[in-house]
């Protein structure tokens, strides 16, 4: 039998999965061999995922790199301020690669430190607001992958770095802890599905 989280291929009746942890709901075509519910389908496709995955484990295809998953505000706001603003340009970069890494797939792109240059300029500074925007629904959308849950969204992200400002200018650093804190979630969930 397989996973349902995972896809692993485990021992039937197993009630954890020894991969990824989680509980195994057995149902009643689980105990009766006879009850083939997709016509082998999914016996197929079980199959052919553990193949593809255990590639990646015997030097088949390389496993994608490992993320940043130690991302502080503390630390955004130290290093910005020692290196007069500097630092958060390269928070931008490194933070779009990782979650373009992680999310791959999903028919998203999250641009990097080029464009979130230019077309904050352009948008006198209107598009950095976008950018929190669409990652903060990215992130979400995409921890389902991964099996967590992401509750704030690009919304709770806009709504923080807009309107908190009123609240002695603390909302933008609550929108950013926002972003580093689910970055971080869904960076640790992909270092855990590639064996980091």
């Amino acid at each position: 039998m397989f996973c349902p989280s995972c896809g692993s291929n485990i021992a039937d009746g197993t009630k954890f999965c020894p991969i990824c942890g989680k509980k195994i709901e057995v149902t009643a075509s689980d105990n009766n061999p006879n009850v083939n519910r997709f016509g082998g389908l999914d016996q197929e496709i079980g199959n052919e995922f553990n193949n593809i995955r255990d590639s990646f484990g015997m030097g088949g295809a390389p496993r994608g790199p490992k993320l940043q998953t130690d991302r502080s505000l503390l630390m955004f706001i130290i290093l910005s301020i020692v290196t007069c603003g500097i630092y958060s340009f390269w928070f931008i970069y490194t933070i779009s690669q990782d979650v373009n890494t992680a999310c791959q797939g999903d028919g998203d792109n999250t641009t990097g430190l080029v464009a979130y240059i230019i077309l904050s300029y352009i948008t006198c500074g209107l598009y950095s607001w976008y950018w929190l925007y669409r990652l903060g629904n990215r992130l979400q959308s995409n921890a389902y992958r991964y099996g967590i849950t992401i509750t704030e969204n690009g919304t709770t992200v806009l709504l923080w770095a807009i309107f908190g400002s009123l609240l002695c200018g603390l909302g933008p650093l609550i929108a950013m802890n926002i972003i580093i804190k689910n970055t971080n979630t869904i960076c640790m969930a992909y270092n855990q599905v590639n064996g980091y």
